[in-house]
């Protein structure tokens, strides 16, 4: 076989391997994406999402020094997670999504808080909002 002759089944499986790498997972970033960020309210929600990775962060304006979050998500596969820094970067929350419920924030600085919201192949419904405490 010459050489150029071989080249062509090895090309050949080069070609099918790229065309199949991406098929058998699906990745969906949801539906109805809302985020409301007003001064001391802060709203979160996302349908529908399937496999979906990302690390999202917000600038959100808290005039109090602490904060409800009431936490309402159905999860039903990977993990989100849900972390607010104060004004001055110290860690004020931090938990995972699925876990529902209300809760209060420790004290902080107030003024310019950060909420992270972690996903990583993450499947269901995300709805949290957080308000001035």
């Amino acid at each position: 076989m010459r050489s150029k002759d071989r080249r062509v089944p090895f090309l050949l499986f080069v070609s099918l391997l790229a065309l199949f790498a991406g098929c058998g997972e699906t990745v969906r970033s949801g539906k109805d994406w809302q985020v409301a960020n007003n001064p001391d309210t802060f709203q979160f929600q996302v349908t529908d999402m399937e496999n979906f990775s990302k690390n999202l962060e917000y600038a959100w304006t808290n005039s109090g020094t602490s904060a409800t979050v009431n936490q309402a998500c159905s999860i039903t596969g990977g993990d989100a997670t849900l972390v607010i820094k104060d004004a001055a970067g110290a860690t004020v929350y931090a938990r995972s999504l699925k876990e529902n419920g209300t809760d209060t924030t420790a004290t902080g600085a107030s003024g310019s808080w950060l909420i992270l919201v972690g996903l990583s192949k993450t499947d269901g419904t995300i709805n949290f909002r957080v308000q001035k405490g």
